[in-house]
């Protein structure tokens, strides 16, 4: 994702987002000003986030929850995730007051960091033996 991210910005012009690290100091209770560009705290919350859903992806595959529709199930997972702490803590804003081109930018990017953790996950995690208990949902 961070590569992509990198890619796109010299394609867009697009400046780094401080908002993740913003929020991950607001997670903590400090209380940042918008114009604070917290380099170590972006990377850990980026990167613990990315970590920790990752791990998630890969119990979903251990489960049985495999496939390009769990990755994607698991992109608007990532969008959430993001969202709730950002709103939450008041370091963000809502998607829809975005402009539309970094609203489709910031889909994309978690759609391609799920599909690739998704696939990686499922190749390399076995899922495990199908059990017989449990074939209805009642």
């Amino acid at each position: 994702m961070t590569l992509g991210e990198k890619i796109e910005q010299g394609a867009t012009r697009r400046p780094n987002s401080y908002v993740p690290g913003r929020t991950l100091l607001a997670l903590v209770g400090r209380r940042p000003g918008e114009q604070v560009k917290p380099t170590v705290a972006n990377h850990l919350m980026h990167w613990g986030t990315g970590i920790t859903l990752g791990a998630l992806r890969g119990v979903w595959a251990v489960s049985g929850l495999r496939g390009p529709g769990w990755s994607l199930a698991h992109t608007g997972l990532r969008l959430m995730t993001d969202q709730t702490f950002e709103n939450a803590t008041g370091t963000g804003a809502p998607p829809p007051s975005w402009p539309s081109l970094e609203r489709r930018i910031d889909v994309l990017h978690k759609a391609v960091y799920s599909l690739v953790t998704g696939a990686v996950a499922d190749v390399l995690i076995s899922p495990r033996p199908a059990n017989p208990v449990g074939r209805v949902s009642h």
